[in-house]
């Protein structure tokens, strides 16, 4: 029977695998469906500007490195590419084909290479949110995608308001041809939410709009435009596009004669009918302040709040690694089985974070997935980050990325520094294009995660007993790092950044290698339970 059961099971991957990746361009499924948590200065347990991104979705790349920085002569130019599918590879992913060239700045800063490019060596992070947005703003006559806007913004910015505006002027001279997109922008003072959508099919630009986080307060993006009222008398906090107003107004969108603007209502209101959306934006803000006792059927929640206590690290991975447990959306909690000792328990076999997504069979909470409710944690992430930006600290030393790879729920962070020279060779290593190798970080990750999805009842204990130990241990020994860093600076900023260096390659090889073990650990334990 629990043979057959796994066979299922295989089925049951390949089936949602392959409906997973025909349908990741239909904006309307928003299946690269990615989730951000913004935290502002005042609002951190240290006085950290945290930023933060899960990559969810399985053709994004699994392999990442440090991009130094780089002058230029003048006259030369950058290459902007575009994002198509590419089938022919052992497994579904994106390549990036020549859409043309744009004039290069003489001097760029470095920056940790991940997908989207999350830090560079100023400081400056980015995160980033898929929101699809009304198709009719979808225009070919352009030349920008997300990636390269991160790219070319960490790459000529030091400051988020210096890279909202910057993006403003690239986008309205050389064209959005993406779709709704929102992107988490952090320095060391302060957090803003960016949220672009196209100029209209034919029409080169972008309609665009920012709201800056308080500095004692949170957000949370989760693939639905978050702006509402926007006011631009307010420059501390609102800036946007000089057609903002207009586009909707011409479209049909908003009526002035009926009611103040809202950018969500005028080009995203799907966002507001999708509960995989809305649901997590309630579980974020509700985890922050519990004390607000936000409905969780809202239409619309607090752009910000104030969270109830100083938001740790340790409150941030809680977060990202939820999946409505103690709620009544919790997808696990209507599969019971009655145990060997005759008692009714939530089976250890169905959880949420099953890679072919089965729940839907049982018709839970309406039916999970892409298309409906979604939890944070989930399996096809390709990796998460929490960074952090700190003004009194030197930017080799006070921008940090934690990093993990796959299902956070199944996985540990690791930091590394924005004055990095170097990443452990595995996590360099691409994973995805030629299909499984134990040369990869993230296919280490990839198969744990997926391995513990088959026992997640049980098999979570294990994996927390290895990671939470390590999880505590960087955390709690990151002071200490940084000031040994910080003495070193202070004589020898070369050898600070190596020492930094070191540190990022020698806990990147060692969880890489926990994760292995950990793996072959529940093939032997759990193989006569499956």
């Amino acid at each position: 029977m629990a043979k057959w059961f796994m066979i299922a099971i295989f089925i049951l991957t390949l089936q949602t695998d392959a409906a997973f990746s025909k349908n990741s361009n239909n904006t309307n499924l928003r299946s690269d469906a990615c989730t951000t948590v913004l935290v502002g200065k005042k609002a951190s347990f240290d006085g950290s500007v945290i930023n933060s991104h899960t990559l969810d979705g399985h053709r994004y790349r699994t392999w990442f490195d440090i991009v130094p920085a780089k002058t230029y002569k003048k006259g030369s130019k950058k290459t902007l590419l575009k994002r198509v599918n590419d089938n022919d590879k052992a497994m579904p992913l994106y390549k990036h084909v020549y859409v043309g060239e744009i004039p290069q700045v003489t001097h760029t800063h470095g920056y940790i290479n991940t997908d989207m490019r999350c830090m560079n060596d100023q400081q400056l992070s980015i995160g980033e949110s898929t929101f699809g947005g009304r198709s009719a703003l979808r225009s070919d006559n352009g030349m920008i995608m997300v990636e390269q806007l991160t790219e070319l913004l960490l790459e000529r910015c030091s400051t988020a308001r210096e890279a909202i505006q910057l993006a403003g002027e690239l986008l309205k001279e050389y064209g959005w041809i993406d779709t709704g997109e929102c992107l988490t922008i952090a320095d060391t003072k302060e957090i803003w939410m960016l949220e672009i959508v196209g100029p209209g099919k034919g029409n080169k630009g972008a309609v665009w709009a920012a709201q800056r986080v308080p500095d004692d307060e949170v957000s949370v993006n989760a693939n639905a435009s978050r702006i509402r009222q926007i006011d631009l008398d307010n420059t501390d906090y609102f800036m946007a596009s000089a057609n903002v107003f207009q586009v909707a107004q011409d479209s049909g969108w908003w009526n002035p004669q009926k009611g103040p603007f809202e950018f969500c209502y005028a080009y995203d209101p799907d966002g507001r009918n999708s509960f995989a959306s809305r649901r997590r934006e309630w579980r974020v803000l509700s985890l922050m302040a519990p004390s607000l006792k936000l409905p969780p059927n809202a239409e619309n929640y607090p752009f910000s709040v104030k969270p109830d206590s100083l938001v740790t690290l340790q409150k941030m991975v809680r977060i990202f690694q939820d999946y409505y447990e103690g709620t009544d959306f919790n997808p696990v909690k209507n599969i019971t089985w009655v145990n060997r000792q005759g008692k009714t328990e939530i089976s250890p076999l169905a959880n949420p974070f099953m890679p072919y997504d089965m729940l839907p069979l049982f018709k839970i909470n309406g039916g999970w997935g892409w298309r409906g409710e979604r939890t944070i944690a989930r399996w096809y992430t390709i990796y998460a980050f929490i960074s952090q930006s700190r003004d009194w600290l030197p930017n080799e030393i006070g921008g940090v990325v934690w990093l993990a790879w796959d299902n956070v729920a199944t996985s540990v962070y690791v930091p590394f520094y924005a004055g990095i020279s170097d990443v452990p060779q595995s996590y360099k290593t691409p994973g995805r294009v030629n299909g499984y190798t134990r040369d990869s970080a993230w296919w280490a990750f990839n198969r744990l995660g997926t391995l513990a999805a088959q026992r997640w009842g049980d098999m979570r204990h294990d994996i927390e007993n290895i990671w939470k130990p390590i999880q505590n241990k960087l955390f709690n020994e990151q002071n200490n790092i940084e000031q040994k860093a910080l003495q070193l600076y202070k004589k020898d900023k070369a050898a600070a950044k190596r020492f930094l260096t070191d540190y990022g390659l020698k806990w990147g090889d060692t969880v890489v290698k926990e994760a292995w073990k950990l793996g072959d650990f529940l093939w032997t334990k759990y193989d006569e339970k499956f």
